[in-house]
């Protein structure tokens, strides 16, 4: 007993050995506060809301939401996508190894947490990662290829909130997985075109570039470190941290004299090597041949490191540039976390932006079909028969509502009369011990009693 005792006992000073973690790509941590009534006690009244940098979806714009998915799902089964779902916490390495531990994402940007058995797991900031890290695991190399692949659901970031941009967002996200060619690359922005045009958003134009690939980029990498040595003292706190550890993102600052600066700096397809050349003219002669407004946007090279070839992004053009979304060709991913080589193209989509340029431009989404029925009810027999009755009205296609849980038969028809409703059906005491129902119409006030076996029929008489 005394040897079973000493086995299960551990002392306090024995603790599982954290793993260590690089102060240079070590991504933002969750707060590890214990939460108890002490720690959060307050002289003020608490008020909740949603956390800074995220929103409710309400009622009223679930028309929005169910639109867009509607369509993007309609293309997708037709252009052959399949869907996928994984998890939001993954390993936070997934992300540091395949976005890359130089990228605002993963510097500055991603959430992780530690596990209680020392794991370091991060809340998702994009997709693909974890879509590569599934077709691996999963043995999708053995199946016929190219594999295509269509994700909806919730990302993490911590931005500073501001229009368009949150700390828990949706996208969709598409990606082509094993086949190399440039077809692929025009597939998907011809995709997201469509989801666009479909919903009536108008302006939109499509930015695209190469960025070259391992053969022909460090060639000009080293041209454009070359350039910016000269002007450095022009350029922004961060783009002087870029120039050291990612000199492409150089070209995108936003800052207006670093902008200025990238008008004259070297550009990547002067550069390119035959097959990154022959590849992006083969994107481009489609793109015309399809009709698609584009804009060849030299200073366009995404934010991600695995990216390599075609670039491109998805701008609304108005008064303020709104970006929708983008992607690109990612030859090198599956083979940098762990598979072998495997060529791909991926774009995503952000959901809140989508919805955000349909208000912008004031487009309509049809309404919900609202019912046209109200069931009213008085006492206990008739509420159990009004059970069995709205489930009969439904399953025959009538739109029904109710309000089971009131007893009022005034308030019952004044809630009916509220959602404009064409008829009422009120059964009382009296009907439900008769097997009958009365049937009023609610703009005329006429009212008629049937037999419950016939209300059915004399309802869809009345509402044709």
């Amino acid at each position: 007993m005394a040897r079973i005792r000493k086995k299960i006992t551990r002392k306090k000073s024995q603790k599982t050995p954290k793993r260590k973690v690089s102060k240079r790509t070590r991504p933002r941590k969750l707060s590890k506060t214990k939460i108890s009534n002490k720690t959060c006690k307050s002289s003020k009244p608490t008020k909740f809301q949603a956390p800074k940098g995220t929103s409710d979806i309400l009622p009223e714009d679930q028309r929005y939401w169910e639109r867009v998915r509607g369509i993007i799902k309609q293309l997708a089964y037709a252009y052959g996508f399949s869907f996928i779902e994984t998890p939001i916490l993954e390993d936070a390495q997934l992300f540091v190894k395949g976005t890359g531990n130089v990228t605002d994402i993963v510097q500055k940007e991603m959430y992780t947490l530690r596990t209680k058995g020392g794991d370091c797991l991060a809340l998702r900031p994009e997709f693909t990662p974890s879509i590569v890290r599934a077709y691996i695991e999963h043995g999708m190399k053995n199946r016929p290829q190219p594999v295509k692949l269509c994700s909806l659901g919730p990302v993490f970031r911590h931005e500073k909130p501001q229009a368009g941009r949150f700390r828990q967002f949706h996208q969709l996200n598409l990606e082509i997985i094993g086949d190399l060619g440039a077809i692929n690359d025009v597939l998907l922005i011809q995709f997201i075109y469509l989801i666009l045009k479909k919903l009536s958003i108008k302006g939109i134009l499509v930015h695209v570039n190469n960025i070259g690939c391992p053969e022909c980029r460090p060639n000009y990498r080293k041209l454009l470190v070359d350039y910016y040595r000269k002007q450095s003292r022009k350029l922004c706190r961060h783009c002087k941290e870029r120039l050291k550890l990612n000199p492409l993102r150089l070209l995108d600052c936003k800052e207006e004299k670093c902008k200025q600066l990238a008008n004259n700096a070297p550009q990547a397809i002067d550069y390119l090597c035959e097959e990154c050349h022959s590849h992006f003219k083969e994107v481009l002669e489609s793109l015309d041949e399809l009709e698609i407004p584009y804009i060849l946007d030299a200073h366009l090279v995404r934010g991600l490191d695995y990216y390599t070839k075609t670039v491109f992004e998805f701008r609304l053009e108005d008064a303020n540039i709104l970006e929708l979304g983008g992607g690109g060709r990612y030859d090198k991913l599956v083979e940098l976390l762990g598979g072998k080589p495997t060529p791909a193209v991926g774009v995503a989509m952000g959901m809140e932006r989508i919805i955000m340029a349909l208000k912008r431009q004031d487009i309509k989404i049809p309404q919900e079909i609202l019912p046209r029925l109200f069931l009213v009810q008085l006492g206990d027999l008739a509420r159990r028969k009004s059970l069995k009755l709205f489930e009969e009205l439904r399953s025959k296609g009538l739109r029904v509502t109710e309000a089971l849980s009131k007893n009022s038969i005034k308030s019952q028809l004044k809630t009916a009369d509220k959602l404009n409703v064409d008829l009422a059906l009120i059964l009382g005491q009296k009907e439900a011990l008769e097997n009958n129902i009365i049937i009023r119409d609610m703009k005329s006030g006429a009212q008629e009693t049937v037999s419950l076996d016939k209300v059915v029929r004399e309802v869809r008489r009345r509402l044709k």
